[in-house]
């Protein structure tokens, strides 16, 4: 087509123990418990999010592809794929795990 060669689509595996993260679409504006809309501009203390794992490297040990974790975006790398923003990360940078696996729970759910 047009003597531009189809470039072949590649694949992107994570290494080592590191985390491909999406930030979770609901990480924006939030409600208080009183029912107050909280923008996502607002300055407040130092705020963990949740984010959605794509991808792992084989030295993970604790999350796997679909959990949800919460960690400080702060501290990771971004990169952009296909037009949208993720996040890199080392497995230990995540603070928690949301999953459907109950092995060391804390009783509460998302």
């Amino acid at each position: 087509m047009d003597g531009v060669p189809d470039t072949p689509k590649l694949e992107i595996q994570m290494l080592h123990d590191r985390v491909l993260v999406r930030l979770s679409q609901e990480e924006g504006e939030r409600r208080s418990s009183g029912g107050i809309v909280i923008p996502a501009t607002a300055q407040v203390a130092r705020r963990l999010v949740w984010g959605d794992v794509l991808g792992v490297g084989n030295s993970v040990r604790n999350v796997k592809q679909g959990d949800r974790v919460l960690f400080n975006p702060e501290d990771q790398l971004e990169v952009e794929i296909q037009g949208e923003g993720h996040l890199v990360m080392r497995e230990r940078d995540i603070h928690a795990v949301a999953t459907e696996r109950t092995e060391h729970g804390t009783g509460l759910y998302l």
